[in-house]
């Protein structure tokens, strides 16, 4: 039946007329706060500081590193520009997404690594939006991993970056890059082979809690 439905194509004179369709699109947003490089070297020194005080380590998926156990960071003064910067940016991408009357909160922490330190696969369950804010990114950063959330294509043949393939997406990270991504995007860090710590501020936009 192939053999025959080719031989008509050809007949024809070529290949059928195909429309392409991408469907289940999921979209990042990411850009670079120049703006904010004035206060980098203040922020990691105020990072360094609280770190000193808390030394403990926390964080469920941080491995060789220091997670703060403030959750509220953006609302610490001293990062009042940042906060504003990533509140922006939420509300633009929370508008692309059609919630743009959606109010938010801000969920925020400090993610640090030490030589060898990275983050396991995980998801930021159950809230609107999560993004990161690059503090200081030494030589040696490992990437920012993003697992393709199609559970299926794990088990097709086709591998690489080509459409209906399987290929988790690296991110370089650099100072004063800014990545919003969805929740459910399942993500990693590679490990840091820099010799001075990897510094980014996570975050996620919440919908408000209810009375």
């Amino acid at each position: 039946m192939a053999v025959n439905a080719g031989a008509a194509l050809a007949q024809r004179g070529g290949a059928p007329m195909l429309q392409s369709f991408d469907l289940f699109p999921t979209r990042l947003w990411q850009g670079q706060l120049a703006a904010l490089q004035p206060h980098f070297a203040q922020w990691v020194t105020w990072v360094l500081a609280l770190r000193a005080e808390q030394p403990t380590p926390a964080g469920r998926t941080n491995r060789s590193g220091w997670n703060s156990t403030d959750m509220t960071v953006l609302e610490r003064p001293i990062l009042a520009p940042l906060r504003e910067a990533v509140t922006l940016a939420c509300a633009q991408a929370l508008k692309e997404m059609g919630l743009d009357t959606q109010p938010f909160t801000l969920q925020s922490w400090i993610n640090l690594h030490e030589r060898g330190g990275f983050n396991f696969l995980h998801m930021h369950e159950g809230s609107m939006l999560s993004g990161s804010f690059y503090l200081k990114v030494p030589p040696g950063s490992g990437p920012l991993v993003f697992r393709d959330p199609r559970a299926g294509v794990l088990h097709g043949a086709v591998k690489g970056p080509v459409p209906n393939g399987h290929c988790d997406i690296e991110l370089a990270p650099s100072e004063g890059l800014l990545v919003l991504f969805p929740c459910w995007m399942e993500h990693y860090v590679e490990p840091h082979e820099g010799r001075e710590p990897r510094i980014c501020i996570a975050f996620n936009a919440n919908a408000p809690k209810a009375a």
